[in-house]
């Protein structure tokens, strides 16, 4: 009798298991299959030494809007202007490593990590105007430098951005080019910046834009260079009051990065990186040519003795500047460079 009542309920268990099958709504192989998992935000943090109210800090927010826009959300820039990721020497280590970090930087600094013909893009008086830089960039030569830096670990992934023409701020008057003789005027610390410099007189000094404001109020230099953006956002004409309009460098900017953290990318994000990275850059440019006049204004109404040399004092300065281009062996360039580049960017 037990065993007759033992095979029933076995019988009313197998009938109860078919029935929960059949009333499924789902197959079991799909009951089966993992839930899908969010994709990971992709975050780029730019470390740079300007502030957020200058042009570039503006456009740098614009960037960082444009490409969170653009991928949905799924891709974001995290700003860190007034260097709070250290120098730009610091970051550029840090991309080496595969980091995923990025800063503004020029030729200069690329020829200090071994692609040296970058380096003459930022040569005193290379540029006539500003469109020769947008055609340079565009030229095969530009191209093939870009890959060299690749290989050496570092990714560009936008030069079109204007940082301004480079002009020079002293705590004693600077009429001509004579009178930058043995004067102490602050650069980036690189190469081409610091001997760019010496060609005309002064005695360089590398050192980060942070501590610019202190050594001039101490006189630890006599100046420093740079756009007026800069020179204003740093306050740097509270404590140097002399400022010759001589545009020394018409200074385009890269964006760059560590190459092995772009390679990591899809290939959707590197381009989403890339095309919003050159929709700020057109807005930096915009930016720059307003603000330029009003900076001057404000430099002026603060006190600052302006001096907007004639054709014969520049003459001055691109002629002392020619010393600086026979200098190729020192810096390591290609034979030829300065005709190849000139040639590149369309000058004739």
């Amino acid at each position: 009798m037990k065993f007759k009542k033992l095979v029933a309920s076995m019988c009313i268990a197998a009938i109860s298991v078919a029935s929960f099958a059949g009333c499924s709504s789902k197959p079991a192989e799909d009951a089966a299959k993992p839930a899908e998992t969010p994709q990971e935000k992709v975050t780029l943090q730019i470390g740079f030494e300007n502030s957020m109210s200058e042009p570039i800090g503006q456009a740098l927010q614009k960037w960082s809007d444009l490409l969170a826009e653009k991928s949905n959300g799924t891709m974001e820039i995290v700003l860190y202007p007034d260097s709070q990721l250290g120098s730009k020497t610091d970051l550029i280590d840090s991309m080496l490593l595969g980091e995923n970090v990025a800063t503004l930087a020029d030729g200069a600094f690329y020829a200090d990590y071994g692609v040296p013909d970058f380096g003459i893009v930022f040569g005193p008086f290379l540029f006539d105007n500003w469109d020769q830089c947008w055609t340079l960039i565009e030229s095969d030569w530009y191209k093939e430098q870009e890959a060299k830096l690749q290989e050496k670990g570092l990714k560009i992934l936008t030069s079109n951005w204007a940082y301004g023409a480079r002009h020079t701020l002293t705590v004693k008057p600077v009429n001509k080019v004579e009178d930058l003789a043995g004067m102490k005027i602050r650069v980036p610390s690189n190469q081409i910046q610091s001997l760019g410099f010496d060609v005309l007189g002064a005695a360089s000094t590398g050192m980060s834009l942070g501590d610019v404001y202190q050594a001039l109020q101490t006189k630890t230099i006599d100046g420093a260079e740079n756009p007026l953006a800069t020179l204003y956002g740093r306050k740097l004409h509270e404590v140097a009051k002399n400022l010759i309009l001589d545009a020394h460098v018409l200074n385009f900017t890269t964006w760059v990065c560590s190459n092995d953290w772009f390679n990591s990318l899809t290939e959707e994000q590197q381009n989403l990186l890339i095309e919003t990275g050159k929709e700020a850059g057109i807005y930096n440019n915009q930016v720059q040519q307003e603000s330029e006049a009003e900076y001057l204004q404000k430099m002026k109404d603060e006190g600052v003795t302006v001096v907007e040399p004639s054709e014969e004092v520049m003459a001055g300065f691109r002629e002392k500047a020619k010393a600086f281009y026979a200098m190729g062996d020192k810096f390591g360039w290609s034979e030829g460079l300065y005709d190849t580049v000139r040639a590149a960017m369309g000058a004739k």
